[in-house]
C-alpha cells in the first residue's frame, strides 16, 4: 500500500472541481470584498479614518490573503491529480493558461493602478504572487509532502530570521528590484503587498495538507459535497470565478462610492484620526515628549477646525495661513506640556 507521502490525493477524473473547495474560495472572496469596500470606505473620505489600515484591518487582510494563498496550494495539488501519461499534456496545457491569465491579470492591475494611484501602485500584489508561487510550487507537487512542510516553515521564518539579523545581513535585498521577495528592512508604499517571503510559505502549507489529508478527504462525504440554498450555490459560483470577480468588483466599488461621495459629501471627521497620528509622530520626531504631543494633536485639530484651517490643512497654505497653524500647534504643546 503506497502511504500518503507518495499517493496523490486527487484520484478523481482530470478537470472535477470540488464544490466545498469553490465555497471556501467563494467566502474568502466575500471576506475580500468587504475588505477592500471598507479601504474604499476610508480612502473617499466616507469614514472618520480608513479602518482598513488599523491593526485589525491589517490583521483581516493577513487572514483573507493567508487563505487564498494556501487554497492556491490544495487547488495545485488537485490540478495535478494522478491521471496517466496521457492526460499529463492536458494538465500542463490547463496549468498554462491558468498561469498566462492570473499573471496577464496581475500585469492590468499593474498598469491601472500606475495611472490610477502613482505613488502606490500595486507592483506585487495577491496576484502576482500567486503567479510566481504557482511556478516555484511545480517541483514540490511531486516531492513528499514532508518536503513541502518543511518548505513552509522554512519560507514562513525567512523574514523573521532576517529582520532579527540572525544570520549576517544581506543588504542587496534593500534594493527596490528585490522588494517582491520581502527580505528587505523597509515596507514600500503600495496599495497591495503580497511578497514572496513569507506568503509563498502558505501555498506550500496548502500543499503539504493535500497531499496529507487528500486521500482521505477524496474518499471522504466532503468530496461529494454539494451546495445547497442560495447562499452556498453564489458562494460556489463565485468561487468558480474568483478571478473575473476579483478584478471587477474594486472598480465597481470604487465606482459607486465616488458617486455617493459626490452626492453626500466626505464624513465630517474624515481624516482627523490620521491627522492625529502623524502630527504626534512629527511632534515626538522633532524632541516633543509623547504624552503632550498626543494632547496637543488633538488640540490641533480643534483649532484648526475653528480657525478655518481644516479644510487646507496639509495641502495649500498660503504664508499667513501656515504662520497662524504653527502658533496654533506651538500654543497647543505648551499648554499640552504645562504642569497642572
Amino acid at each position: 500500500m503506497q502511504s500518503a507521502e507518495t499517493t496523490p490525493p486527487a484520484a478523481v477524473p482530470p478537470g472535477r472541481r470540488f464544490a466545498a473547495l469553490d465555497a471556501a474560495r467563494g467566502a474568502a472572496l466575500v471576506a475580500m470584498a468587504a475588505y477592500h469596500l471598507t479601504w474604499d470606505l476610508g480612502h473617499l473620505g466616507l469614514t472618520p479614518e480608513n479602518y482598513a489600515l488599523t491593526p485589525p484591518g491589517k490583521a483581516a487582510a493577513h487572514g483573507i490573503a493567508g487563505t487564498f494563498l494556501f487554497l492556491v496550494g490544495i487547488g495545485l495539488v488537485l490540478m495535478r491529480g494522478r491521471g496517466e501519461a496521457a492526460t499529463e499534456a492536458i494538465r500542463r496545457r490547463r496549468f498554462l493558461m491558468r498561469l498566462l491569465r492570473i499573471g496577464g491579470a496581475a500585469l492590468a492591475i499593474t498598469a491601472a493602478t500606475r495611472i490610477a494611484f502613482p505613488d502606490s501602485y500595486i507592483f506585487f500584489g495577491i496576484l502576482h504572487c500567486i503567479a510566481l508561487s504557482s511556478v516555484l510550487a511545480v517541483p514540490f507537487l511531486r516531492a513528499p509532502a514532508l518536503v513541502s512542510a518543511l518548505g513552509a516553515v522554512a519560507v514562513l521564518a525567512a523574514p523573521h530570521l532576517v529582520q532579527a539579523e540572525v544570520f549576517p545581513p544581506v543588504r542587496v535585498f534593500d534594493d527596490p528590484v528585490l522588494a517582491f521577495l520581502g527580505l528587505g528592512r523597509g515596507v514600500p508604499q503600495t496599495n497591495d503587498y503580497v511578497p514572496l517571503f513569507p506568503w509563498f510559505g502558505l501555498v506550500l502549507a496548502g500543499i503539504a495538507a493535500a497531499r496529507l489529508a487528500g486521500p482521505a478527504a477524496a474518499r471522504s462525504s466532503l468530496a461529494e459535497w454539494a451546495a445547497t440554498g442560495r447562499a452556498m450555490r453564489g458562494l460556489a459560483m463565485a468561487g468558480r470565478h474568483s478571478l473575473s470577480i476579483y478584478l471587477v468588483h474594486q472598480p465597481v466599488l470604487l465606482g459607486l462610492l465616488t458617486g455617493v461621495v459626490a452626492l453626500s459629501g466626505q464624513h465630517p471627521r474624515a481624516g482627523e484620526a490620521e491627522f492625529r497620528r502623524v502630527y504626534a509622530r512629527n511632534c515626538t520626531e522633532t524632541g516633543g515628549e509623547a504624552g503632550p504631543c498626543r494632547i496637543a494633536a488633538r488640540c490641533v485639530v480643534v483649532g484648526f477646525r475653528r480657525e478655518g484651517l481644516w479644510a487646507e490643512a496639509g495641502r495649500s497654505f498660503t504664508p499667513a495661513d501656515r504662520a497662524r497653524a504653527q502658533a496654533l500647534s506651538q500654543a497647543c504643546y505648551e499648554a499640552a506640556a504645562s504642569p497642572p
